[in-house]
């Protein structure tokens, strides 16, 4: 494994200084004037400040959201919103390499990674605009007696809050903001309190397209308090969460004061399962960078490698050369395919997980933190813990990081008995030759998402979701659309 260093890169002005909330169409300071610093975690250096918001702060943004819902945002046609949209892609289109350069700079992705996603931006944006139309009326047959004439159309379900992770607020944001603006809705996001810049940049943009004030507000701050209260505030009709489950658990308790709608994607140990026919020229780079890919920050990462007894060591091997030739380092350098994880609390989390491995299976690959030029990030070499069982703690616990636990099966019913045994059910892969057994073990997962000789490739017009302990409502699709609305019956008489 070789390490990269950064390459010289301007420091976007908007990375510097203080950042503000963004409520109602301005840009104002936490109530409590509290901040938090922003870490570049390539270099553990302070960047500047977001502020630090609170119930107080999340309470003005949703008066805020609720009298743009309820004003002439609520007056504007399907057509006036698919134009909206557009004009937002095209300038976020236009913006996006500084947006990829804040990414990389808040939380540490590749800009290999980050400029790449202004493919899937593009697409997404463009979805949610062909969507603006979804609130139809049709008119269903009815068997009352008399002459009744029936109506059944879709209304915006109002404020939505939005809490996103950490691991990609660039691609995150567009799943609260798309919807919403396609629907008519009004929104309140708060974003991770380790990554907020680019969603920050984002909402600057949306302003300077058009989008009227207080249909997207933005409060930054930590999950306890400003997370909290948006789960918590009774003007809020819809929240979408994406996360850990202990938090979920909490927002599900939270939604109970006036009966919210939820959305909920939370964590997975997905398994990714290489059958002994796969093509391992494929299956091993495929399955190991469905491991590694974010540096291991990816809910559907498919941490758990299962692989057909008769070729686990082969598999192992292969898995431990290809390693060596994975660049980490700074993602400014746009060579580097690994960058650091997001934060020194993220750094201790897998070092634990690490410790714990070392305990239960043999470590085959990696397992240390990089110092040298990278010293001062949070960064960890790709790591492998080969020949492990489903029941230890790295089999079983969502580690996110760069950590793949290679497990042996024999046959394709104990592949499957070892897949499904998880409390998650988020996402798995396929390698195999063979069509029947693509077909059988991806019916058998037990889960949103499968992937057959790939790994990790989403189209936001299929979307996804999970199911068990990985949450429940799907992103992307109409059904996602449809979510942001509720149904409504209207009976006419017309005698």
């Amino acid at each position: 494994m070789t390490t990269s260093s950064a390459a010289t890169q301007a420091i976007p002005e908007f990375v510097t200084g203080h950042k503000k909330l963004l409520i109602g169409g301005e840009w104002v300071d936490a109530a409590s004037g509290r901040r938090i610093d922003v870490v570049n975690p390539a270099t553990g250096k302070t960047l500047g400040t977001i502020a630090q918001g609170d119930a107080t702060d999340i309470d003005r943004a949703v008066k805020a959201a609720r009298r743009a819902f309820e004003g002439e945002w609520s007056r504007w046609t399907p057509h006036q919103r698919r134009k909206l949209l557009l004009k937002v892609h095209d300038v976020v289109l236009d913006h996006f390499d500084e947006l990829a350069l804040i990414e990389t700079l808040d939380m540490g992705a590749p800009l290999a990674r980050t400029r790449n996603l202004a493919e899937w931006t593009s697409q997404v944006l463009q979805f949610f605009a062909s969507q603006c139309d979804s609130a139809g009326v049709a008119t269903p047959q009815n068997s009352l007696p008399g002459n009744f004439l029936t109506l059944k159309h879709q209304a915006p379900v109002g404020v939505v809050g939005g809490i996103i992770p950490w691991n990609g607020p660039l691609i995150g944001l567009w799943w609260i903001f798309g919807p919403a603006l396609a629907t008519g809705c009004t929104a309140v996001l708060k974003p991770a309190e380790d990554a907020s810049l680019s969603v920050l940049r984002v909402s600057e943009l949306l302003t300077e397209a058009g989008v009227p004030d207080g249909v997207v507000n933005v409060v930054t701050g930590y999950g306890a308090e400003a997370g909290q209260a948006l789960a918590e505030h009774e003007d809020v009709d819809r929240v979408a969460f994406t996360g850990s489950v202990g938090t979920a658990r909490a927002i599900v308790k939270a939604s109970a004061g006036n009966l919210k709608r939820l959305q909920l994607e939370l964590g997975g140990k997905s398994p990714d399962i290489v059958f002994a026919d796969a093509d391992l020229d494929k299956a091993v780079p495929g399955a190991a960078m469905g491991v590694y890919t974010n540096s291991g920050q990816v809910c559907v990462a498919g941490t758990r490698i299962l692989v057909q007894r008769s070729v686990h060591d082969e598999f192992v091997e292969r898995m431990r050369e290809f390693t060596k030739t994975i660049r980490v380092g700074d993602g400014l350098d746009p060579d580097t395919q690994l960058g650091p994880l997001v934060s020194e609390r993220q750094l201790e989390r897998v070092m634990h997980y690490i410790g714990v491995g070392g305990d239960e299976a043999r470590l085959a690959g990696g397992g240390s933190r990089l110092g040298g030029d990278l010293a001062g990030g949070y960064f960890v070499e790709p790591t492998i813990f080969a020949g492990a069982t489903n029941d230890m703690t790295i089999a079983q616990e969502e580690i996110f990081g760069p950590v793949a636990s290679v497990i042996p099966f024999d046959d394709m019913d104990d592949a499957l008995r070892i897949a499904n045994d998880t409390p998650y059910g988020l996402a798995g892969g396929v390698w195999t030759r063979d069509l029947s057994t693509a077909h059988k073990v991806s019916r058998g997962i037990t889960a949103g998402t499968i992937w057959v000789n790939c790994y990790g490739v989403l189209d936001p017009a299929v979307g996804f979701g999970g199911t068990k302990m990985s949450g429940y409502g799907w992103k992307g699709a109409k059904e996602h659309v449809d979510s942001f609305l509720y149904p409504k019956a209207v009976y006419i008489n017309l005698d």
